[in-house]
């Protein structure tokens, strides 16, 4: 049987110098004896995966909402590919794999229905303002298990921190920082690309040739460089010339596909469901289920609001706008 001492040692052998030990971990919130077999990151990942936020990823959307299509990425998904690829980097650089992985599942915990969409209508209408990055360190700190699931320093300021303006410690945190823009700019090409959004021979070419021209390509190129120029180095980038590239892959589908195109045609009543809720539940807290009535005494009548809008589905809140706001069908054309 393997436990969690001897794999703290096998840690402190074999991994990079740079990277983050289980055993060196800054600790939890609230302490906790360890587990006898698992490192202190594995349990970290194992109570993310087994979380109620983790499985309502697979109903919330990822660009394109409520698709056509059995092939279109959604929250789960993209996480999924996320964490493939922030474990290959982290795995080729000798950096703590388990540490790498409960980042990138737990990073997206916050997220909205309806993606971006949903975060830009909370921010909206929330005084102190919303980002799905800081939700997601709220559900694991707060919201899950009525008290939440008391994750190690390190795994909670990755998931904090995994946004573009964000500046993880670690440099696993580093690693799904850049994960996360791998895979959402090439998913997300595919996607369009599938949706007749914009068509493959429209793409930059002067960065598709630095990147590759097919999907698998473009990962690759993205994961290999990474790996090269992060080599023996205290910090995780890349190359100057592969970062051009996939900063400016990144804008012009910020350009052409997150902004203003068909893509985004539904964001509109997106946005107006969301904030109509809101509304509805800020002037009506009787409707809150009880349990979100019970925070506001600590947290107050908004932020239980927004943390309870925030935790839908794609299709609960849909179905929440319908019951509140939507004729019941066997009234309509009664007296």
């Amino acid at each position: 049987m393997v436990l969690r001492e001897d794999i703290e040692r096998r840690e402190e052998k074999t991994l990079s110098d740079f990277a983050s030990k289980a055993r060196q971990s800054k600790g939890r919130r609230h302490f906790e004896e360890e587990c006898h077999i698992r490192t202190a990151f594995q349990r970290d990942r194992d109570r993310i995966i087994h979380s109620k936020s983790f499985r309502r990823l697979k109903h919330k959307t990822q660009v394109f909402i409520s698709p056509e299509g059995d092939h279109f990425r959604t929250r789960l998904t993209h996480t999924l590919e996320v964490s493939q690829i922030a474990r290959t980097i982290a795995r080729a650089l000798g950096l703590n794999e388990d540490l790498t992985e409960a980042i990138a599942l737990g990073h997206d915990l916050g997220h909205t229905p309806f993606g971006h969409a949903g975060e830009e209508a909370l921010d909206r209408v929330f005084p102190p303002g919303f980002s799905h990055s800081q939700q997601s360190l709220r559900v694991v700190d707060f919201l899950e298990q009525n008290g939440g699931l008391n994750l190690t320093w390190e795994v909670r300021d990755g998931i904090a921190n995994h946004s573009s303006s964000g500046s993880p410690t670690t440099l696993e945190g580093q690693i799904v920082r850049w994960a996360d823009r791998f895979a959402y700019i090439n998913h997300d090409i595919d996607d369009a690309i599938r949706g007749g959004i914009i068509e493959e021979k429209e793409l930059p070419q002067q960065y598709i040739k630095v990147l590759g021209d097919r999907h698998r390509t473009r990962i690759n190129t993205m994961v290999m460089d990474m790996i090269k120029a992060s080599q023996d180095k205290p910090k995780i980038c890349l190359s100057p010339e592969v970062e051009e590239a996939v900063c400016s892959l990144r804008q012009y589908m910020f350009d052409h596909v997150y902004i203003g195109s068909l893509a985004k045609a539904e964001e509109t009543k997106a946005k107006e469901l969301l904030i109509a809720l809101y509304r509805l539940f800020v002037t009506q807290p009787n409707l809150l289920p009880q349990e979100y009535r019970n925070m506001t005494e600590d947290f107050g009548l908004e932020r239980a609001v927004v943390d309870y809008i925030s935790g839908m589905t794609d299709r609960f809140a849909l179905k929440t706008y319908e019951k509140y706001f939507l004729p019941s069908p066997w009234l309509i054309g009664k007296d």
